[in-house]
């Protein structure tokens, strides 16, 4: 996980907690991280010492690039673009490299979404309100 935050109210540690909850292997890519969440961080995508299945990125379009050029170089199989990050051109790179990619979409989301499971482990609706829903006596 790219850009996976040491800081606990960050999205990317709401993501890696309910992975890690749900029985996944979570690695850190942070350059000034040792560890998050328990897990030995690595500064680069390369650096990792095991194979990676998708690499889920938490960072600006900008770098988005350079993380799919290290997403390929390292055999990954897919290249996860999250909520709200768009970038044609690391899409492209990781295509090149055989890569499957999914832009502007949120990991945990879709694994809720797949699992049947977006209900619990907290998701924004962006409604607040005291009002108990109609199903609720």
């Amino acid at each position: 996980m790219v850009g996976l935050s040491s800081k606990p109210q960050k999205a990317s540690q709401f993501v890696a907690t309910y992975l890690q909850y749900k029985g996944y292997n979570l690695v850190p890519v942070h350059p000034k991280a040792d560890a998050i969440l328990g897990n030995t961080a690595y500064p680069t995508l390369e650096d990792i010492p095991e194979p990676v299945d998708v690499v889920d990125v938490f960072r600006p379009p900008r770098e988005c690039p350079t993380y799919a050029e290290q997403a390929a170089a390292i055999g990954a199989d897919a290249l996860w673009l999250q909520l709200g990050i768009v970038s044609p051109e690391a899409a492209a790179v990781a295509e090149d490299g055989g890569l499957d990619v999914v832009m502007d979409r949120c990991l945990k989301m879709e694994h809720g979404r797949y699992q049947g499971g977006m209900h619990w482990v907290g998701m924004n609706t962006g409604v607040i309100s005291a009002k108990r829903g109609r199903d609720r006596v």
